[in-house]
C-alpha cells in the first residue's frame, strides 16, 4: 500500500542530533514535494536521557506535541513521518495504540506513512528500548494501515574496502549484525536498516552522519534520490 497525497511531513531526528541539523532536508523536501515540513523539537539533552523508558517517553511526548501542532495547521490530514536513525524506531513505537509508560499515543490515527533513514531496526547488541519495540511491534507491524519505507545507505562496504580508516565501521557492523565485513552506511549495516515487510530503498554511497555527515541521507542529492523512488512507487499501480 502506497498512498498518494499531498500531506504534511514530520521529521524525527536521530540520536544526539538537534533540530538545526535537519534544516537542509526540510528545505529540500519542501522544494521537491510541495508538502509542509516540520521538525520534532528534540534536543541533544533529550537524547542523553533516552537510555530508559522515561527518556523515550519524554521524546514521544515531544513528538506528540509536534503532531498536535501540525494537525491544527492541517486538520483532517494524514501525516508522513520521517525518522532518522533511532528516530525511526521511535516512530514505530509512536504508531502503537498500546499503553507506554501510562500514555497511549495511537499514532495510527494520524500517520499513514513511516519513512526510516538508516534506523537500527535490528541489532545483536541493542538498547532495551529498541528491543522492546521489536518485541511488541515486530517488523512492519501495521503494514495494512501504514506505508513502511526503510532506507539504507552504502557509504562503507567492508566486503570490498577493509581499510584501517574503516575500523570504527567494522566494529559497529559487528555489534549490530555480527558481521564486521558487510555493507552499510558507516554505522548501521544494510541488513539492520531494512525493516522486514517494508518497502526497501538503498541509496548508493549515502552515509550515517556519525561518520559521514557530508554525504548523509539528508544531503540534497540523496533526498532527491530516495524521494523520487517513493514517488515512482506512488505511481506504480502494483503498490496501490
Amino acid at each position: 500500500m502506497i498512498s498518494n497525497s499531498n500531506q504534511p511531513i514530520v521529521i524525527i531526528g536521530g540520536f544526539l542530533s538537534n533540530i538545526k541539523f535537519y534544516s537542509d532536508i526540510t528545505r529540500v523536501l519542501l522544494e521537491i514535494s510541495g508538502q509542509s515540513v516540520y521538525i520534532c523539537q528534540i534536543s541533544v539533552s533529550d537524547w542523553l536521557m533516552s537510555f530508559s523508558a522515561k527518556g523515550w517517553l519524554n521524546i514521544m511526548l515531544k513528538l506528540k506535541n509536534t503532531i498536535d501542532y501540525v494537525l491544527e495547521k492541517h486538520p483532517n490530514q494524514k501525516i508522513t513521518l520521517i525518522g532518522h536513525s533511532s528516530g525511526g524506531v521511535i516512530g514505530r513505537l509512536y504508531l502503537s495504540p498500546l499503553p507506554f509508560e501510562g500514555y497511549i499515543f495511537n499514532g495510527l490515527k494520524h500517520v499513514n506513512r513511516l519513512i526510516t533513514l538508516g534506523s537500527p531496526h535490528y541489532s545483536l547488541l541493542s538498547s532495551p528500548m529498541r528491543n522492546h519495540v521489536q518485541r511488541i511491534l515486530p517488523d512492519a507491524f501495521y503494514g495494512k494501515q501504514v506505508d513502511y519505507i526503510s532506507i539504507s545507505g552504502t557509504a562503507v562496504d567492508l566486503r570490498t574496502n577493509p581499510s584501517i580508516i574503516n575500523v570504527i565501521s567494522r566494529i559497529c557492523y559487528r555489534l549490530l549484525c555480527g558481521n564486521g565485513k558487510t555493507n552499510g552506511d558507516g554505522l548501521v549495516p544494510v541488513e539492520c536498516a531494512l525493516l522486514k515487510n517494508s518497502i526497501h530503498i538503498i541509496v548508493k554511497g549515502a552515509g550515517h552522519p556519525f561518520l559521514f555527515a557530508t554525504n548523509w541521507y539528508g544531503k540534497p542529492e540523496n533526498v532527491k534520490i530516495w524521494w523520487s523512488k517513493i514517488l515512482s512507487l506512488e505511481n506504480n499501480s502494483e503498490y496501490n
